[in-house]
């Protein structure tokens, strides 16, 4: 597979005289990853079970299954807690944030740096939310 960065992408699709060339010359660099396979991917890489992992993400193990297996696609911050109950690095969620087509955590917005620092420095779910309750922000469930 052919490995170009996000840059060069834009740079093609500005050049592109039309999309249909754009789209056939980079075939092999699109993903075609869903949510839940991303997630398997990365739930694979930690050592938790399922059952922690919903408790550690404030949500019912039939959620969470449903979400692995395919069957419901979760919001941003539910997707946010997921990566939060795994332990995954700030990295880690940015990329699953963006790979699934949502914004990733943005330092400049309030909320998002409150989510952001408490995942940089591994806090568990429920001291996110006690912040961002305290600084009157839209908690994450």
């Amino acid at each position: 597979m052919e490995s170009k960065n996000t840059g060069d992408l834009n740079r093609e699709l500005m050049d592109a005289s039309n999309i249909d060339s754009y789209m056939k010359q980079n075939e092999s660099v699109f993903t075609n990853e869903s949510i839940s396979e991303m997630l398997t991917q990365l739930y694979e890489s930690k050592s938790i079970s399922k059952a922690l992992l919903a408790r550690k993400a404030g949500m019912s193990e039939v959620y969470l299954h449903q979400v692995f297996s395919g069957r419901r696609n979760p919001s941003r911050d539910r997707l946010i807690t997921i990566c939060i109950g795994m332990g995954a690095t700030l990295e880690e969620t940015q990329s699953m944030l963006k790979l699934a087509g949502y914004a990733e955590i943005y330092p400049r917005i309030r909320r998002d740096a409150i989510i952001g620092f408490g995942i940089m420095h591994g806090q568990e779910l429920n001291e996110i939310n006690d912040k961002l309750f305290a600084e009157q922000e839209k908690t994450l469930f």
